[in-house]
């Protein structure tokens, strides 16, 4: 999981539990997910890589440099 690219779906900042899509298992799949930066806010569209996984659902996320 970690080093996956995704796409945020449901805003990501501090106090919030935010959602991405992820490639896995042949599918995309929703995970919850946190910034890996505290004070970090993700808005929904922008492209994420996923930096911590604690399974089964929840990942850290940075944005991603495209």
């Amino acid at each position: 999981m970690v080093g996956k690219q995704g796409r945020v779906t449901g805003r990501i900042g501090p106090g919030l539990v935010g959602e991405v899509l992820l490639a896995v298992r042949g599918g995309v799949e929703a995970f919850y997910a946190h910034p890996a930066v505290p004070d970090e806010e993700i808005s929904p569209g922008s492209i994420v890589v996923v930096v911590e996984y604690y399974p089964p659902r929840t990942v850290y996320v940075a944005r991603a440099l495209v």
